[in-house]
C-alpha cells in the first residue's frame, strides 16, 4: 500500500487515541487525512474495515471497558471522559454492542471471562488492514487492476436529472420518470450518455438518507427553461479512472471499496474531490442474467 495513504490515515487514528474524550465529527478527520469529506470515508473504510464513526466509536467503548475495569469512576464520569454526549446516548451504544450494561460489567468485573473477547487484551494492535498490508505483496493485485482501469479526461457535461433519496437498490423509479422524460424529448444513447451518482457513502450515511442521481446528458442549447419535471445541473470534467463493470447492482459497493482501499493507495494518483461518475451502458432489467453493465469512474488527480 501506498506509504502516504498510510500515514494519513494513522495520523486520524493517532488523533482519535488522543483526543478520545472531545466530539469529532467527519470534517475535522477528513482534514487531518487532508483527504476531502466523500473519498475520505471511502478510503478510510477500505483501509481500516470500518466506516471513521464506527471506528471512533470502538475506540470509546474500547476506552469505557478500561474505566469500568481498573477505576472507580462512576458510569457518569466514564461516560464524559470516552466522549458521549449523554449518558444515555453512552448506555445505549454500549448495551447495543455488548448486550449488557456498564453497571452489570462493573459487577462482574472481577471475572476477567465475562468480558467480551475483542476488548480484553488486544486494544493496542494495528487495524488488521495495516497488519495485511506488512505481509503481503501486492504487485499481483497491481498487475490485475492495471489490465482493467482506463485513465480518461472526461469533459464537463450538462444533464438532466431526477433524484433518488433512499436505498440505492431502489432507483427505479427514478430512472423510470427520467427516461419517459429523456423518451418525449428524443434524448437517447449513443447520442447522450446516461449516467448514475451516488451522492452518499451508504457505509456512513442511513440507507433512507442515500442520495442518488439519475442523469442524461442533454446536447448544446437545449431548452431547459420549459422543462419543470427534471433538474439541470452540470457535471465536472478532469482526469478519471475508469474500470468496465458487468455484475449484480449490489456488487458496485464492492468495487468501489476495491478501488479505493487496494488501486488508488497502490496506483499514482489521489481521489479528486469530484463525484464519482457510473456511465450506464444497459437496462439491468433487459439483461437476461439481471446485471448491471456500467462504466465506474472515479476522479483523481496526479500524486504530489
Amino acid at each position: 500500500m501506498n506509504h502516504d495513504y498510510t500515514e494519513r490515515i494513522k495520523r486520524v487514528l493517532e488523533y482519535v487515541e488522543e483526543n478520545i474524550s472531545e466530539p469529532m465529527n467527519l470534517e475535522t478527520l477528513a482534514d487531518i487525512s487532508n483527504f476531502s469529506k466523500y473519498h475520505f470515508i471511502r478510503v478510510f473504510t477500505s483501509i481500516v474495515g470500518i466506516t471513521p464513526i464506527g471506528y471512533v466509536q470502538q475506540k470509546r467503548l474500547q476506552k469505557s471497558i478500561s474505566y469500568l475495569r481498573e477505576t472507580n469512576k462512576t458510569v457518569l464520569e466514564i461516560s464524559s471522559l470516552c466522549g458521549f454526549d449523554s449518558i444515555s446516548s453512552f448506555q445505549a451504544v454500549f448495551k447495543k454492542y455488548f448486550q449488557t450494561t456498564p453497571s452489570e460489567v462493573r459487577k462482574r468485573r472481577k471475572n476477567q471471562s465475562n468480558f467480551p473477547a475483542p476488548f480484553r487484551k488486544n486494544q493496542d494492535e494495528p487495524p488488521l488492514s495495516f497488519e495485511y498490508d506488512r505481509r503481503v505483496n501486492h504487485h499481483f493485485f497491481r498487475r490485475v487492476w492495471d489490465m482493467n482501469i482506463v485513465m480518461k479526461d472526461i469533459p464537463t457535461y450538462e444533464v438532466a436529472y431526477v433524484r433518488h433519496v433512499g436505498s440505492y437498490l431502489d432507483t427505479s423509479a427514478s430512472w423510470e420518470k427520467l427516461g419517459q422524460w429523456a423518451a418525449n424529448n428524443a434524448l437517447f444513447p449513443p447520442d447522450q450518455h446516461v449516467i448514475g451518482i451516488s451522492l452518499d457513502d451508504p457505509n456512513s450515511v442511513d440507507e433512507y438518507a442515500c442520495r442518488y442521481d439519475s442523469c442524461i446528458t442533454i446536447p448544446k442549447g437545449f431548452e431547459k427553461e420549459k422543462h419543470t419535471e427534471v433538474q439541470f445541473q452540470h457535471l465536472p470534467g478532469g482526469l478519471y479512472a475508469c474500470y468496465q463493470f458487468y455484475d449484480t447492482i449490489e456488487k458496485i459497493g464492492l468495487l468501489y471499496q476495491n478501488l479505493y482501499g487496494q488501486w488508488l493507495p497502490q496506483s499514482e494518483y489521489d481521489a479528486d474531490d469530484r463525484p464519482c461518475l457510473e456511465f450506464c451502458l444497459n437496462n439491468p432489467a433487459h439483461d437476461p442474467e439481471r446485471k448491471c453493465k456500467a462504466e465506474i469512474c472515479i476522479p483523481i488527480r496526479k500524486r504530489r
